[in-house]
């Protein structure tokens, strides 16, 4: 790309920061730093010229676009027609093919690379009181997103099976490693719904180089399978999973660390097919993993019984209640989907490319990731953890606040540190609700919106019936 020292290029780095509140010396102000966003930008190639929709302007409306209630490219556009006015610049075109063909140009990996870097960069910088005895967590888990009904999308992310031609939408599985600690994004996997390898186990393998040695993950009894268990042992990960209901257990056997508790060991068994046999074949023969079983005696909770397998063998250090907890953290993970899928909108998708879909997920990550960067320094600010402030009042704060970030260039810095402490302040209020054990069903008394009745042919086919019957 171009130089690193051209001023338009510099200024719209520094732009694209500050409405993140990024760069004033601050702790957490540096995820998103220069630097990192100039390596995307080399080490994929971007070429930078100039134009309106330069990359990182494109960023930064693409951004905006998922920040966005309407999630239009028309809305965009107009909110970049409006900024450059403010700016004394002259309007863009209103159209949206130039914006479109800009979000084309640029690479998917700078995309994904940007996201990564940032969910990343906030991990290592987490505070050492927001870790679990002193070492990192991470909580995996699996999901699905829908996207616009077009031939391209169908051919690389197909429909459930069980759909009808014509009636449903195609679908994409995303797989996710979020930090316990800081709530980021430090990893990501996208695949098709259904076929060989497209499974939560399969884009686990994919994703194994993001675990270190000393780190534990957090997942649900989906992941206890022998190949990938032993797999994250021999990296030195230790792990904590819910025990899965087609292996046998028998308390009676094994070293007796304490009731219902003790240490086993899984011997190597055949894998179902040829690929998980090759993935098994450089692994050891024995699979050594602690088994605690707790009752669970509280109102209102589905499971009475929780037993987890984990490589944390230690009963001294890690009692099995305490096992139990960080388990039940677990639920972070699902919490942290909610957030990506409803808050931010991800659960349905507006582009109708499958390279621009993964693009408009990774940019989701990448606002994921900056809106927990805030909400850690909030929580720095005032000694809490970042989980206990609320993530949708943070991205309602930031919106209401992005209008006058966007014209902080040329204003005195004590006037922008005074915005940014009222900023952190206001988000710093709003926490999550402290409701143990809370149980709520799972209902409502009305639907908030009128639904239209679903088809059950295809819309063509539809729109012939209402024209026969319009004729009779």
């Amino acid at each position: 790309m171009g130089s690193l020292n051209h001023s338009a290029f510099r200024e719209q780095i520094r732009f694209l920061r500050r409405q993140f509140l990024q760069g004033d010396g601050l702790p957490f102000t540096d995820v998103l730093s220069e630097r990192s966003i100039s390596d995307a930008l080399s080490q994929n190639g971007v070429c930078w010229k100039e134009r309106v929709y330069s990359p990182l302007v494109t960023l930064w409306v693409f951004l905006g676009q998922i920040l966005s209630t309407d999630q239009s490219c028309a809305s965009a556009v107009a909110r970049l027609i409006a900024h450059r006015i403010s700016r004394n610049q002259s309007p863009c075109s209103a159209e949206t093919s130039a914006y479109c063909q800009a979000r084309k140009r640029l690479p998917e990996k700078f995309f994904s690379d940007v996201a990564r870097r940032t969910g990343r960069a906030l991990d290592e910088i987490a505070k050492a009181e927001w870790l679990w005895h002193g070492r990192r967590v991470y909580l995996y888990d699996g999901t699905t997103v829908k996207m616009p009904d077009t031939a391209d999308n169908q051919s690389e992310y197909p429909q459930p099976s069980s759909q009808r031609p014509g009636l449903g939408r195609p679908m994409a599985r995303v797989c996710t490693i979020f930090s316990l600690s800081c709530g980021a994004v430090v990893d990501m996997a996208i695949c098709a719904y259904s076929g060989k390898g497209q499974s939560e186990l399969g884009l686990l393998r994919r994703l194994m180089d993001v675990f270190r040695s000393g780190d534990i993950m957090v997942a649900d009894r989906l992941m206890c399978s022998w190949g990938e268990l032993t797999a994250l042992q021999t990296r030195g990960v230790d792990f904590i999973v819910r025990h899965a209901t087609t292996r046998k257990l028998d308390f009676r056997r094994g070293q007796r660390l304490g009731k219902d508790d003790q240490i086993v060991n899984w011997p190597k068994r055949r894998g179902r097919t040829k690929a998980s046999n090759a993935y098994r074949k450089n692994l050891p023969d024995n699979l050594k993993v602690r088994v605690c079983r707790i009752q669970i005696a509280r109102p209102g909770f589905r499971s009475k019984v929780l037993v987890v397998v984990t490589t944390l063998f230690d009963p001294i250090e890690y009692p099995k209640e305490e096992l139990a907890l960080l388990y039940r953290k677990r639920w972070n993970v699902e919490l942290d989907i909610r957030s990506l899928k409803t808050t931010l909108q991800m659960d349905m998708l507006r582009c109708k490319t499958p390279d621009l879909v993964r693009k408009e997920i990774w940019t989701h990550v990448l606002a994921y990731n900056l809106i927990r960067t805030i909400m850690a320094r909030a929580a720095h600010e005032i000694d809490i953890e970042p989980r206990t402030i609320s993530f949708k009042m943070t991205l309602q704060t930031l919106k209401a606040f992005q209008p006058v970030l966007a014209n902080l260039r040329h204003c005195p810095s004590d006037f922008r540190q005074q915005l940014y402490d009222q900023m952190i302040a206001v988000i710093s209020i709003h926490r999550v609700g402290d409701r143990p054990d809370r149980f709520e069903p799972r209902k409502i008394k009305q639907p908030t919106r009128k639904h239209h009745d679903f088809l059950h042919v295809h819309r063509h086919e539809a729109k012939r019936q209402i024209l026969e019957g319009l004729t009779k």
